[in-house]
């Protein structure tokens, strides 16, 4: 699966448990260089789907709560009339 893709198929909880795994892994130690580089690599694209995917849902709260404002503020010009 292609980066891209598998990164719009991850939910955050999915990324997130994936790389609390990850980094259980690499704390336990035991594996060798190439799969702990491995490892870390994969961490790595796990926490920017979950910075992606955080930073997605602050822009749709900012832009939620600015409509919410806008519509307080137009009903206040207005004089409160509905």
């Amino acid at each position: 699966m292609a980066a891209g893709t598998e990164e719009a198929a991850l939910g955050y909880e999915q990324a997130r448990d994936e790389l609390i795994e990850v980094v259980r892994r690499l704390e336990a130690g035991g594996t060798s260089l190439e799969e702990s580089l491995a490892l870390w690599e994969r961490g790595e694209e796990l926490a920017k789907v979950c910075r992606r995917r955080l930073e997605g849902a602050r822009a749709r709260l900012d832009a939620s709560l600015a409509a919410e404002r806008a519509a307080e503020a137009a009903e206040e010009a207005s004089g409160g009339e509905e």
